[in-house]
């Protein structure tokens, strides 16, 4: 999850919500639906991560599969797409990819099912990672977002591009990321060098 964070710019949300239906590992993309704003976006999936990932669906598949010969398997759908298409619900296209390691109650409908994975899981885990690394600076969740976005702009991105993938709404929004390019050492080189 992690990863996704920082090798696709998500946002914490963004990762623990993502749909299975929303992850093209052909073409390796993510599309982020629903993101900050109500705004739809398309997203690069890493293809350092693409096979971990693949491994992990079908881990998740596997555990869809038993969920529903057990007679749970279904899923909360957004925006009324659970009238519209009555067994999408339990289609593997509509599950999470990071689903909860439990089944609950849904205080909506009352059915029992897998909800996405608590986002405070992620969260503490990242933490400790950091702890762990020995890394003597604040970092979160979305510190690695705001990584992916400067080191996209450090290996010569453009603005417009990196805008696009982080779902920014105005470009000044993505301009707070260029001021670590205006700094001597870091991603501007010397011409001697």
């Amino acid at each position: 999850m992690a990863g996704l964070l920082y090798g696709s710019g998500l946002r914490l949300m963004e990762c623990v919500r993502l749909r299975v239906k929303d992850v093209d590992l052909g073409y390796l993309r993510i599309t982020v639906r629903d993101g900050k704003g109500g705004k739809d976006r398309v997203t690069m999936l890493p293809v350092n991560l693409a096979k971990s990932l693949e491994r992990h669906l079908q881990k998740m598949k596997a555990q869809h599969e038993e969920d529903l010969e057990a007679g749970f398997g279904s899923v909360f759908l957004p925006n009324a797409i659970d009238r519209k298409y009555p067994s999408a619900a339990k289609e593997w296209a509509w599950q999470y990819v990071f689903p909860s390691f439990r089944l609950s109650i849904d205080p909506r409908s009352g059915s029992r099912r897998r909800h996405h994975m608590e986002e405070s899981s992620l969260q503490l885990a990242v933490k400790k990672a950091v702890r762990t690394s020995g890394i003597q600076k604040p970092a979160t969740c979305h510190t690695l977002r705001h990584s992916f976005a400067t080191h996209l702009l450090e290996n010569g991105y453009d603005i417009r591009t990196v805008q696009e993938l982080l779902g920014h709404k105005d470009v000044s929004t993505t301009m707070i990321y260029t001021h670590v390019l205006n700094k001597p050492g870091i991603g501007v080189k010397s011409p001697l060098d």
